[in-house]
């Protein structure tokens, strides 16, 4: 590499590193517990030698949660992908904020209600929007989507400067003896190119998650308009319902081997004013979390229409469970915790780095050759 090319790759890896370093802290040290989101969440007590098979009514669930809170409307149903419980959301219209929602957790076997601590409050609520859009809505996660991509271009810019300090130096060397900013910087390197896989794959998983909306938009806009339209009252929007439990049956019975995860009501931004709109999933650890769509007539309860995701939307499902590792178990959720913990070093030690650079000037560069370089990653 010539010393312009290096001096260009440092310039670009400097700034778009002190740009970015501070949100990717924050992103870092939020995420953290997030890893562990279903061990620290909400853990309602359930009981035990229940056959998993039996289902209570989900019409009489639906009932009793609306009872507590008249006036207001159940806009979906999430079922749990590891535990049988359902939380059914009450809100004041379709369109409510999820940030607005009132959970009521039922045991779906039983029909239990189950205590539990509302998911839109607490610890984990405020890591979980801090890390997604800083309390700002879209804007905050289009922002946060614009600083992993500038942390992907430090990423790729630290690699460039690597692979001329590499080849003079046995890897995994820290030298010891020639001050602190150098012993700094050769763990700066080390421990990036380590990292260099998995701060990659987070990265860019993170920007994916960041253009959901715009995604759910595309979906809306195409798919479900396009399997809404094949039924014949696609634009007569009616206040007859068929019962809840009628429209599961028969979602399970079109997508056998699926399990609903999702069920939106008519009127709400994944359906449409006469149909319910089911997610299903599969039971792999890869199909489980990329969702099939299907449209019910809401009057009838029959199915319209049952499809595969477009692959923009698969995109972004495959992308959340690689970006927290909540994938392959708690062996999988300890190594991403001790991954990311990894790279809050690196980052504090690149900010180290510059600012003893500025303080110091040209003599934090004497050494050897390669430390001229901004530090990489």
């Amino acid at each position: 590499m010539t010393a312009a090319r290096r001096r260009w790759w440092s310039w670009t890896h400097t700034w778009s590193s002190l740009i970015c370093t501070i949100f990717a802290l924050l992103l870092c040290l939020t995420g953290l517990p997030l890893i562990f989101h279903d061990e620290l969440g909400p853990n309602p007590a359930l009981e035990t030698g229940t056959d998993r098979g039996v289902r209570a009514s989900v019409d009489a669930m639906i009932a009793q949660a609306l009872a507590e809170r008249p006036g207001e409307i159940v806009p979906y149903l999430f079922y749990d992908r590891n535990k049988p419980i359902v939380k059914i959301p009450i809100a004041a219209s379709v369109t409510s904020s999820p940030d607005t929602f009132f959970y009521k957790v039922f045991d779906v076997r039983t029909g239990t209600a189950l205590g539990i601590d509302q998911p839109n409050q607490g610890f984990m609520y405020v890591m979980l929007r801090l890390h997604a859009d800083l309390f700002a809505g879209l804007k905050g996660t289009l922002f946060l989507g614009a600083m992993g991509l500038l942390l992907a271009v430090s990423i790729g810019s630290g690699l460039a400067l690597y692979g001329p300090f590499a080849r003079r130096r046995r890897f995994g060397d820290v030298r010891q003896r020639q001050g602190r900013r150098v012993r700094w910087l050769d763990l700066h390197n080390v421990l990036g190119i380590i990292t260099l896989a998995w701060f990659g794959i987070v990265t860019l998983t993170g920007v994916i998650n960041s253009l959901a909306a715009p995604i759910e938009l595309m979906w809306q806009s195409g798919q479900l308009a396009e399997m809404a339209a094949q039924s014949r009252d696609a634009a007569a929007p009616t206040d007859r319902r068929a019962p809840v439990d009628l429209v599961l049956a028969k979602v399970r019975a079109a997508a056998p081997g699926m399990t609903v995860t999702t069920l939106a009501f008519p009127g709400t931004p994944f359906s449409t004013p006469s149909h319910y709109a089911a997610f299903l999933s599969g039971d792999t650890p890869l199909t489980s979390r990329i969702l099939q769509p299907a449209i019910i007539d809401a009057a009838s309860g029959e199915v319209v229409a049952v499809r595969q995701m477009p692959w923009y939307a698969v995109a972004l499902f495959v992308s959340q469970p690689l970006h927290f590792g909540d994938y392959g178990g708690l062996p999988l959720k300890i190594i991403w915790a001790v991954l990311d913990v990894v790279t809050i070093i690196i980052l504090l030690s690149g900010l180290y780095l510059w600012f003893t650079k500025r303080r110091s000037g040209r003599r934090a560069a004497a050494g050897s050759a390669p430390l001229a370089a901004e530090p990489s990653r």
